[in-house]
């Protein structure tokens, strides 16, 4: 059975798993799902349509899947949707998608969002994401599985953070950073690859080795962008990871930053 305290507000028609517990005076609004196991700090305001899943730990002031901040929404049943086994502390706040985006904005499996991160309507988050104290994101943003946000770094709209980037404190992230590579700054410039993450994340040497010639490729050799894919392609297609970077630069809509 659910645990609500008698001091929350939970609307008759929101759906509460086995075991939720919701602390004093938060608010479930109506068409909001919570999945077995997830806990609802005090003051927490949860609007809907909402589903969030299992083993979540939700802290106090957080205000999730209110309506977007989009001058064309119109009151439309977009939505948000949370996954399994994530972390969302203090005064984090993710709104619900639009109909002129994709409907909905999406949340992975065991993220850490910490204390006044923002993710805007329409956002893709995947899996094992640090959003450190207020990095924020505007609308349309996808970040990438294994992803790292420092503190205060901000994403413009429709940009995309690949798998396992880290982007440092304070950055202002205007265009796409391909996956494995640390940015930082205002505005961010790239400063080379994730290495300590990628060992963290049990990388081989030689796995690093080919991210590494990629990287200078890319990055060191003055080569036009097309002409670096190519070589790319020519030279290192025969690691997964390299082509998980061609893949990113052939879909890229706003270009690389570089």
């Amino acid at each position: 059975m659910s645990r609500v305290h008698p001091n929350a507000l939970v609307d008759p028609k929101a759906r509460l798993g086995e075991d939720v517990e919701v602390g004093p005076f938060s608010v479930i609004g109506a068409d909001v799902e919570i999945d077995e196991g997830t806990r609802i700090g005090p003051h927490a305001v949860i609007q809907g349509p909402t589903r969030i899943g299992r083993d979540n730990r939700i802290y106090q002031f957080a205000a999730l899947g209110e309506a977007p901040q989009h001058k064309g929404y119109q009151g439309e049943p977009t939505e948000l949707v949370i996954g399994d086994g994530n972390t969302i502390r203090e005064f984090v706040t993710c709104h619900r998608g639009t109909a002129q985006g994709r409907g909905e904005t999406r949340i992975g499996d065991h993220n850490w969002l910490m204390a006044y991160c923002h993710i805007a309507h329409d956002c893709r988050l995947g899996d094992h994401l640090l959003f450190a104290n207020s990095a924020s994101l505007a609308g349309h943003v996808d970040v990438g599985d294994h992803a790292t946000l420092g503190g205060f770094a901000l994403v413009h709209q429709f940009c995309r953070i690949g798998p396992y980037a880290f982007c440092g404190f304070g950055s202002g992230i205007n265009r796409d950073v391909p996956p494995f590579v640390t940015v930082s700054g205002q505005m961010a410039v790239p400063h080379g690859i994730n290495s300590v993450g990628l060992r963290r994340h049990g990388f081989s040497r030689e796995r690093i080795r080919d991210i590494k010639r990629a990287y200078r490729m890319i990055y060191r050799q003055g080569l036009r962008l097309d002409d670096a894919r190519d070589a790319l392609c020519q030279q290192l297609g025969h690691s997964a990871d390299v082509q998980g970077m061609v893949e990113f630069i052939d879909s890229s809509q706003r270009g690389l930053l570089r």
